[in-house]
């Protein structure tokens, strides 16, 4: 059965005496009527060899295709009675981690996945020093060679696995922040990070990879989703596209949490955006404690019913070596619902017992001592970064109303499903992030993970050429809210910094709990 993809099996009118139409022409037509397509970009090397190919293919061809901003463009035409792999590349360009999908883009089947750190994380593992970097010397290049290069081995190593070559790789999407947008495609980026916030582009348009120094076949071509601006990426679209949220009859909503929270709510009537600081305690880069997800990282924190105790899991049920942003949340929900933690988020010296320590006049609470610990040393949750979770999960409510309740003038009632995306929202357990105010407390089936939503936009784009009318219509149906830290924002974050709110009707299945406990501190 013929897909009907990107790539097109198509019969050619033969010319005659009476028709005269040049072998372009016929081509074109052809194209046009398989594609209802209006405009069809034929390039030179096409041409040059197209009267001997079409005569000796018996006028029938497989065109593999791509779109720009104003055509369908043909990449290559092929001898349909060849048996080549005809294959795209979908990419997400994570600035902690970057994942790889290799699609078959005849069938539309995923061959592989190869995932891999960003080695860009050399330079810094954050953004904004990557971006400093970028402004100094050969800086830019150097980030730009680093993931590129990166993408190239790990494309070539996923193309060997699966006896394939990086040539028969004729379209590649990627989507990432606008920041690392930018750096894969070797832009100045350093007015993203400075006043009044400017990116560079917003809409990259289709681009030919050997521009970009990827190696795939030398007539492919890329596609980078486009950003809305300095803080809504193309990651943020591709996630859109992935969950449908632009289709959806009923208002849903979706978050993504890395150093960024980046949030839309909407429908297929409208989509409101913004984005703001709520991650970065989350990540690593504020606590000492918390790391990326990899074997041996803590990623689930639980209260055992009988003995009160906290109990762990690592990945791949390793000894411990940290705790990662899910295993962090937990942790704090688990402190708090065991009362280890009170309202204000501060260590009960009465019931963490031996567990809590002073170093340094700071207050320490041990989840792993140093016998357990695969590093040998013990595994702490400290005040200073237990306050970094709150302001982060604080930041989190206080986003997520702004743009729910104040712009969208809703209720978290009315959002008919809460989307979790990125590689954060697939470990998330949302009971444990209502339990400390980061999530708002809705039925728990109104939540769902969708996981790495920014690769999987990529993979849809892919697929379905329809997807990339799509992608340019999200973007200018998206109302981008810009989130000032003006005096009410800052009113309303003091009061989410409360385990789990200073207002305890917004989490009625904790009230009698808070209630209990704002009495014995003798607070409200």
């Amino acid at each position: 059965m013929q897909a009907k993809g990107f790539v097109r099996t198509i019969e050619i009118d033969r010319p005659s005496l009476s028709d005269n139409t040049a072998d372009a022409g016929r081509l074109e037509q052809s194209l046009k009527k398989e594609l209802c397509a209006d405009k069809i970009s034929i390039p030179l090397h096409i041409l040059k060899k197209l009267p001997s190919n079409l005569r000796s293919w018996n006028f029938k061809a497989k065109a593999v295709l791509f779109k720009t901003q104003s055509s369908w463009i043909v990449l290559e035409l092929l001898d349909t009675l060849l048996d080549i792999s005809v294959l795209g590349a979908a990419i997400d360009i994570g600035s902690t981690r970057i994942v790889i999908s290799l699609i078959d883009l005849e069938t539309g089947q995923e061959i592989g996945e190869q995932g891999f750190d960003n080695p860009q994380a050399v330079i810094g593992p954050d953004i904004l020093t990557r971006i400093h970097y970028s402004n100094h010397d050969e800086g830019l290049a150097e980030l730009n060679r680093l993931v590129i290069d990166a993408v190239n081995w790990n494309m070539s190593k996923l193309c060997k696995e699966h006896g394939v070559q990086t040539k028969d790789i004729y379209l590649v999407t990627a989507a990432g922040n606008t920041a690392m947008t930018h750096l894969f495609l070797g832009i100045e980026s350093f007015e993203i990070i400075k006043e009044p916030y400017i990116p560079c582009v917003n809409i990259p348009d289709t681009l030919a990879a050997d521009s970009l120094n990827l190696d795939i076949n030398q007539n492919g071509v890329a596609f980078l989703f486009p950003n809305i601006g300095s803080y809504f990426g193309g990651d943020l679209i591709a996630g859109i596209l992935f969950s449908n949220l632009d289709q959806k009859e009923d208002i849903c909503l979706m978050v993504d949490v890395g150093t960024n929270a980046e949030i839309v709510v909407g429908s297929r009537d409208f989509l409101i955006a913004c984005a703001g600081a709520a991650g970065p305690a989350l990540e690593g880069g504020v606590s000492k404690m918390g790391m990326t997800a990899k074997p041996g990282v803590i990623d689930k924190v639980w209260i055992d019913p009988e003995t009160n105790d906290l109990k762990i899991h690592t990945i791949d049920g390793k000894k411990p070596i940290g705790i990662c942003g899910s295993g962090m949340i937990d942790l704090a929900a688990g402190l708090f619902l065991s009362k280890r933690i009170d309202i204000r988020g501060k260590f009960s010296k009465a019931i963490c017992k031996e567990q809590l320590f002073e170093q340094d006049g700071i207050m320490s609470f041990t989840l792993v001592d140093e016998n357990q610990s695969a590093t040998g040393e013990p595994i702490c949750l400290s005040q200073v970064d237990l306050n970094s979770l709150t302001s982060s999960k604080a930041a989190m409510f206080t986003i997520l109303e702004v743009i729910v309740c104040n712009t969208a003038g809703l209720t978290f009632k009315d959002l008919h499903k809460f989307y979790v995306a990125g590689t954060f929202g697939s470990f998330i357990n949302p009971g444990s992030a209502i339990s400390i105010g980061m999530l708002p407390d809705i039925p728990l089936d109104t939540f769902e993970v969708l996981g790495n939503s920014s690769l999987g936009g990529a993979k849809v784009l892919l697929t379905n050429p329809d997807a990339f009318e799509r992608v340019v219509e999200i973007r200018k149906s998206i109302t981008y809210i810009e989130l000032n830290v003006n005096q009410e924002f800052m009113n309303m974050f003091s009061g989410a910094k409360f385990y789990p709110h200073t207002d305890i009707s917004r989490f009625p299945s904790l009230q009698n709990k808070i209630e209990a406990d704002k009495r014995l501190l003798n607070i409200g």
